[in-house]
Parts: C-alpha cells; structure tokens; sequence
C-alpha cells in the first residue's frame, strides 16, 4: 500500500541544501484529502469550483549565453487536483533553475507547465494540467495594484475572544429576503501547518442569500487567528463553515495571502462555475 507523504515529511522547517540545476524532484506533492475529510468533504461531491493562484516572484534562469535572465510567473492550479504542492518545495524547486541554460523563456515555462501539472495531478485516474503565464520584466510597470472590491467588515467596532476557529458565531436572517454582497475584510490571519509561522490576508466573500451578520462574519475570521492550515485548506474551511451555517444560493470565497520565500497563494472556492478574476496584486503583496 503506498502511504501518502504528510507535510511533516515535506522540506518545511528542515534545513535544504541550495540546488541551482533544474531538478524537477524537488517538487512535493501533499494530498488535499486528509484535510477535506477533517471537513467532511467527499473527493467526488466537492461542494464547490476554484483554483489555486499562485505568484512567483523570483523566477531566474540563464540562457545559452551564461547571461540571468528574469521573470514573474503565475499559476492557475484548479482545486479538483489530488495534490497541492507543498510551498517551500516549490521556493527549493524554481531555485533550481537558477544556474540552468535554457533557450528561451518559453522553455522555462514548458517545464514549469509539465513538472507541476505532474505534480498535482499525481495519483488521478486522470492527467490534466494547469495554467502558467510568464511575464516579462517589459511590462512589470503596467502590473496595478488593486484591492479586494466589497463592502469592509473591518469598518465595524467588535470585540473578539476566538482565536481558534468557530464557525458557530455565523449567523444568517432566514426570515428576511435574501440579499446580493460582496463582503471584504484584510484581518485574515492563519498559521502554517507545519512551522507555526504567521500567514497574512485578506478574503472577500460574495453571496446570494439570507443576510449573514457582518459582525459574527468578521469574528468568524478573526477566530482563524491562531489556527494552523495551509491556505487552500482554511478557504475551504471558510467556504463549507459558511455554505453549512448560512445556507446561501450561491457562494464565493477569494483569498490572498501575503507573500512567503517570493511566493503568494491566493485561493478561490465558489459554489457556481465563474471565470477566475485577474491574478491582481494587493498593497501589502
């Protein structure tokens, strides 16, 4: 029986060695499942749509003349993968090009597409991929920055005690007709898994529905404070917390997190099919 690897056995919080030739192994696959089960999720009955967005920052190689050359890159990982990759594996993975000759940056990103596509969709029945756009340090100044859109829950003067989280403290008017928001907060915080370093964000939560009580929602995500998940998992905690205890129409939670090791994650779970919004960057990425 082959036995999933776990994030304790992932390069995170244990010294790795600086590898600069392209080496593909270095990507660490960990199974989004044993996270969904802790919330009762079934792997073929997601309750919802989405993707992982990721940004690199500090994407590097040479060309076939020894001289650097740079970039941004963007992922687009859909969240019916078997696997996430495991983010410091990712920093130690893209390093590896670091001091390796490619001939052009559309090389760079046909590796990029094959070596994560394997990796997230490793164990499936079937293989698909996912979405890698480089950009070009030639438009670097056209890249805005841009704030989550939605009315700011942190306007609101609330006492909080939970810093675990409670879903609990959600509330919803099923008595009154239901209501379109777009809500926002930037006091989003968790932790990692693994190391217990602080993880920064900001989330927007668009519904149709009973009106959900802004001041329960935003001790809702204050409460998540303390607690220790990846950030695709607590927007899937968000997501069925919500989906469980309001009971909206329609549902979406979008969440970016600061960057750590020049990479953010920005996950996104929407109960409807929807395009993906822009991978835009926010003040405090």
């Amino acid at each position: 029986m082959t036995v999933s690897p776990s994030p304790e056995q992932s390069p995170l919080g244990q010294r790795s060695a600086y590898i600069d030739q392209y080496d593909p192994t270095l990507l660490f696959p960990l199974p989004r499942q044993a996270k969904r089960d802790e919330i009762g999720l079934q792997p073929d009955k997601l309750p919802f749509f989405g993707a992982d967005l990721w940004t690199a920052y500090e994407v590097s190689w040479l060309n076939l003349r020894g001289k650097p050359q740079v970039a941004l890159a963007s992922f687009t990982i859909p969240c019916e993968t078997p696997n996430i990759v495991e983010s410091k594996s990712f920093k130690l993975y893209l390093n590896s090009f670091n001091n390796s000759r490619f001939a052009s940056a559309d090389e760079v990103r046909a590796k990029l597409l094959a070596d994560i596509s394997e990796a997230v969709w490793r164990g499936a029945p079937y293989q698909a991929s996912v979405g890698v756009q480089m950009i070009d340090p030639e438009v670097f100044d056209t890249l805005p920055l841009q704030e989550l859109d939605g009315l700011n829950l942190d306007r609101l003067d609330i006492d909080c005690e939970h810093y675990q989280p409670q879903p609990q403290l959600l509330r919803a008017a099923f008595d009154e007709a239901p209501v379109t928001e777009t809500l926002c907060s930037r006091l989003l915080k968790s932790n990692c898994l693994v190391t217990g370093q602080p993880d920064w964000g900001s989330v927007r939560i668009s519904y149709t529905g009973p009106a959900i009580d802004q001041e329960r929602l935003l001790q809702y995500i204050v409460s998540f404070r303390n607690h220790n998940e990846f950030h695709e998992q607590c927007v899937e905690r968000m997501f069925v917390d919500i989906w469980k205890h309001c009971k909206p129409i329609r549902l979406t939670v979008y969440a970016r997190y600061t960057r750590r090791g020049g990479l953010d994650i920005n996950p996104l779970r929407t109960s409807q099919p929807m395009a993906l919004p822009a991978n835009i960057r926010t003040a405090r990425q």
